[in-house]
């Protein structure tokens, strides 16, 4: 909101101070406002000043331009400090929990979004790669077979010529043995060394097959491996694939079912988060109390409706100087808010209602007793839709999308100090510490 005010309007605003209709102004040196640039067209003029000054805790900025003064104030924007949040949303503790303990890592609920919409892309592309890849190794393997082949028929052409000339060598000995007898010694060292080559010889050509396979044996033994797998390929081409990129497609498989397990959970997830980032921009003596869960020793009992109730749980509870709001956060399409299989917001804020009532306006201490009387304090139960809102009305809870969400809120006149409001804030946060 800006104001054009004079200089007799701020004399009538000093009057209206002086009645106690107005806090005394507090004048303040130049202070820089966080977020929020005020774009004057005055700022550059010589005759122009600036100054800021609080109405309570609404920052008020004021241009002076000769005698004419420009009254700016805004009470969202303007405000120096923002409304003070504590714990992390409930379904975001569920996703890290989830997600810690089976070892999946992320750094935001957009990122788990993304990797299910891109799961079949992302795993189409791993068997392209392992296609590709698979592809490679048949036509390397042809290669690779192809110079074996090669390399076999070398080797065995070298082995063999090796074991003719070991053969020609012996039968040439075998001949060069003297067939003179010089005398018995030489006659019988003779017949022994006949004897020997003769065996050597006989060894050599029964053994010659043997000795080229057996120095064969392992180029063979590669080559029969590669020919096994190369056949293979041809065969099964798309098992093959399926093979090679076994432990990246179940990874990935393994991710998309641990992600899906807690899909409602992100969904949930970013409509909290929306509504956080929207009550964030309250003031400062607003107080919001996230994922509050508690649990009775002693169950409440409802008599009107005749059940106990053993525990609540709320996606947000705000404490407001107008009281405390009761805020159940609801990120469904239309489909989920026709599926009469889910459990009723209704029912879960009325009961939360219920109990807290009974815990805050049970609890005299909690507030400044009035000389009237003991105080209440007033729980409004809210739903927020943050996609479909349905047409209907429900008895004890309003229900609102996220940008009616500001105007109800302030729409209730205030009737605690922020004293008071802190006070009721600490003591539902000591429940649950």
């Amino acid at each position: 909101m800006v104001e054009l005010v004079d200089t007799q309007d701020l004399k009538s605003c000093s009057r209206k101070r002086s009645a106690g209709s107005i806090p005394a102004l507090s004048t303040k040196p130049d202070t820089k406002v966080s977020g929020f640039v005020v774009d004057n067209p005055l700022r550059n003029n010589e005759n122009y000043q600036k100054s800021v000054c609080y109405f309570k805790d609404v920052m008020t900025t004021i241009f002076i331009y000769n005698d004419m003064h420009i009254f700016v104030r805004d009470l969202t924007l303007i405000k120096n400090n923002m409304c003070r949040v504590y714990n992390q949303i409930g379904c975001l503790t569920a996703i890290q929990s989830h997600l810690h303990k089976h070892n999946v890592k992320y750094t935001s609920l957009q990122e788990l979004i993304n990797f299910q919409e891109n799961y079949p892309a992302a795993r189409q592309q791993i068997i392209s790669f392992h296609k590709l890849l698979i592809e490679q190794e048949k036509n390397s393997l042809c290669d690779e077979i192809v110079q074996l082949d090669s390399a076999i028929e070398t080797k065995k052409y070298e082995v063999e010529q090796h074991l003719l000339v070991e053969l020609e060598q012996l039968k040439h000995r075998l001949d060069n043995l003297s067939s003179v007898h010089t005398n018995l010694i030489h006659t019988f060292i003779n017949s022994i060394k006949r004897i020997y080559f003769g065996a050597k010889i006989r060894n050599g050509k029964r053994l010659f097959n043997f000795k080229i396979e057996n120095s064969l044996k392992y180029l063979t033994k590669i080559n029969h491996t590669k020919i096994k797998r190369y056949q293979y390929i041809i065969m099964n081409f798309d098992d093959a694939v399926i093979k090679s990129g076994t432990v990246e497609i179940q990874n990935l498989d393994k991710k998309k079912r641990v992600i899906d397990q807690i899909n409602n959970s992100i969904y949930g997830a970013l409509g909290e988060l929306e509504v956080v980032t929207k009550l964030q921009n309250l003031p400062d003596d607003y107080i919001l109390i996230n994922d509050f869960s508690l649990s009775f020793n002693k169950p409440i009992y409802n008599r009107k409706e005749n059940y106990y109730i053993q525990s609540i749980q709320m996606d947000h509870i705000l404490v407001a100087p107008s009281g405390v709001f009761l805020i159940e956060t609801k990120n469904w399409s239309k489909h989920s808010v026709e599926n009469h299989n889910l459990w009723s917001p209704v029912q879960q804020i009325k009961r939360a209602n219920f109990a807290l009532y009974i815990i805050l306006n049970g609890k005299t201490s909690i507030l400044n007793k009035h000389h009237w009387g003991d105080r209440q304090i007033p729980i409004k139960n809210l739903i927020v839709l943050t996609k479909h809102k349905p047409i209907e009305k429900f008895q004890y809870v309003k229900v609102l999308n996220i940008n009616e969400l500001f105007s109800y809120i302030n729409y209730f006149e205030p009737c605690f100090s922020i004293r008071e409001t802190q006070t009721i804030a600490d003591y539902l946060l000591s429940l649950i510490s």
